[in-house]
């Protein structure tokens, strides 16, 4: 009962045939070669318009490099307090960006509140103070909820009033993609979104992230930025090799709407339990769920693997004071059998 991640997850094995494929042979390097060219039009084609794409090694990477695109002397990136680029990446986007700053804005389950961004920003307009330079959400949130596609427009329309461009973490994309039942163009540029951290690692390809600029032109220093911060692939056909097959047929569509659906089954036993608690709707491939310590014990000791969680800010008032919040974490590679067979030890 693997719940810790899905970056435990393998590789689907349609990605890994897509590695073989493209394993003998020579190929141009450092991003030249045909078949990547192949994969930018891919994007071109599924964002509906010409955009500027460049390969990472991870996340990290991805939302760190997005902020140095666009860093100011003194610059400050705005972010909810838990998003992936404050809480986990261990300064990374300050190293990467020469020091610029990310300032926490508050909001409930991973959601940045509009007038808090607002009061946020406002507070930055003196040179004692440093500048604003950019504003990040993250899709899905890192407590498994979404932005709506209204809630991005509204994120956005504070960034225009400002003159800022807005980031969009999308390590979970596809499971947010399909949760919205939307394009991949509704969901980004159509909102204001203007440069996007493409995740492919967590939804079955073996190391395949994207830098993506909706706009080429604000892209045109950034090969000098990724060849600095050491993010320059010499083989990038291998990352272009997973993005073939990821993207064919619609794979990682299926993907993601496999791993959701394992989610959702999993949220329903916890919903028909006596002994967990949901803790609120999950709207991806993330579940979090509350039960006193003893019980995650237990579950443990019977093989299921999974996280305790710090409570979102904005809901520490829901767990008791033996109880832990936990997370857990579906994947493309997740079975019914292990729900079930999870479901049956909270029954």
């Amino acid at each position: 009962m693997h719940f810790a991640s899905d970056n435990w997850a393998g590789a689907h094995p349609k990605i890994a045939e897509g590695l073989h494929k493209h394993a003998g042979g020579f190929a141009s390097a450092y991003g030249t070669g045909a078949l990547d060219k192949v994969i930018e039009q891919t994007f071109n084609e599924i964002f509906e318009r010409e955009v500027a794409v460049f390969f990472v090694a991870t996340g990290t990477a991805a939302n760190s490099l997005a902020q140095a695109s666009v860093a100011k002397p003194g610059g400050v990136t705005f972010a909810h307090r838990e998003a992936h680029t404050i809480a986990d990446e261990g300064g990374a986007p300050e190293y990467l960006t020469g020091g610029a700053r990310l300032h926490p804005v508050d909001g409930s389950l991973g959601c940045i509140e509009i007038d808090n961004l607002r009061k946020a920003i406002a507070g930055y307009n003196n040179v004692r103070a440093g500048q604003p330079m950019a504003v990040s959400i993250t899709q899905l949130t890192e407590s498994g909820t979404l932005y709506e596609l209204s809630d991005i427009a509204a994120v956005s329309a504070v960034c225009r009033e400002n003159g800022l461009p807005l980031h969009m973490d999308g390590a979970r994309f596809a499971n947010a993609l399909v949760s919205l039942g939307c394009s991949p163009a509704d969901m980004t540029w159509r909102q204001g979104v203007d440069i996007l951290s493409f995740g492919g690692t967590k939804n079955g390809c073996w190391c395949a992230e994207a830098l993506v600029f909706m706009d080429p032109a604000r892209a045109a220093s950034f090969p000098f930025i990724r060849q600095r911060a050491a993010q320059l692939f010499s083989k990038s056909r291998f990352i272009a090799a997973q993005f073939e097959a990821y993207f064919a047929g619609d794979l990682w569509l299926d993907l993601a709407r496999h791993s959701n659906a394992m989610a959702k089954r999993l949220a329903g036993h916890i919903v028909a339990s006596s002994k967990v608690r949901l803790g609120w709707e999950p709207r991806g491939n993330e579940v979090f769920a509350i039960m006193d310590k003893p019980t995650a014990a237990r579950l443990r000791e019977s093989g299921a693997l999974f996280y305790d969680q710090n409570p979102p800010h904005s809901e520490r008032h829901l767990i008791g004071e033996n109880e832990t919040l936990v997370r857990l974490v579906t994947s493309f590679a997740t079975s019914p059998e292990e729900i079930d067979r999870f479901g049956d030890l909270i029954a």
